[in-house]
């Protein structure tokens, strides 16, 4: 079994299975086998700084794999092979030098079918227009619910809900929990607000923000509840 030493980094995030859950609009037991059989096969074990911490029902993962944990559901809800996909991860992650291929903007804007099988279906290799494989297709929807650092071109922010909502997961605020965008406010404090009782216009009075950015953070957690 693999262990993970080390300790969670500020600016990276801080996501429990509950959160992933919650964040992706998945089942926690959906999110629990996935992440089990996502390190149980060791999709990146070579990155130089670990993301994942702790065992079993208590298991954390950073920002980043947040992100990959989305690409890889996704590949394996179209029956991408496991094998396929941890292969097509290596090759990736060793052309861009980058431990987090599946969240590089690189690949999802590269204009290429990036990853395709062979005839026999036996492998994943770079691709060009006449193949059949196509990553951004499969997560089309998912592009657009994230901002990308432009210098380092990989995920910065994920904005659950959809960028016309007022809800941003950011690793630099409230370790990735989500909040209001362009404030600390977390989503689950404005609900937990509208449970006991309070009305929409009495918590964005209280705190300086817009009754929709209520709006949305409670229609959030009613959704993801």
């Amino acid at each position: 079994m693999t262990t993970f030493s080390n300790h969670p980094k500020l600016g990276y995030g801080i996501f429990t299975v509950a959160d992933v859950a919650s964040i992706l609009d998945l089942s926690k037991e959906k999110v629990r086998r996935w992440l089990k059989e996502y390190w149980d096969l060791q999709l990146v074990p070579e990155a130089a700084d670990k993301n994942s911490w702790g065992e079993h029902r208590d298991k954390s993962i950073n920002f980043y794999v947040l992100v990959e944990f989305y690409v890889f559901y996704e590949l394996r809800r179209h029956k991408v092979p496991v094998n396929r996909i941890i292969k097509a991860h290596k090759l990736l992650g060793e052309r861009f030098n980058n431990p987090y291929p599946f969240a590089s903007n690189r690949i999802m804007t590269d204009g290429r079918n990036i990853l395709f099988s062979n005839d026999e279906g036996e492998s994943i290799v770079d691709a060009d227009a006449a193949m059949q494989f196509n990553l951004r297709e499969i997560i089309e929807d998912f592009l657009t619910k994230i901002d990308f650092d432009s210098e380092q071109q990989i995920a910065r922010r994920l904005y659950p809900a959809g960028k016309s909502k007022r809800i941003v997961v950011d690793p630099d605020h409230q370790f990735g929990q989500p909040v209001v965008t362009g404030t600390n406010i977390l989503t689950s404090t404005i609900y937990a607000l509208h449970k006991g009782g309070e009305k929409a216009n009495f918590i964005a009075s209280l705190y300086g923000i817009s009754k929709s950015a209520v709006t949305d953070a409670i229609k959030f957690h009613k959704h993801a509840a």
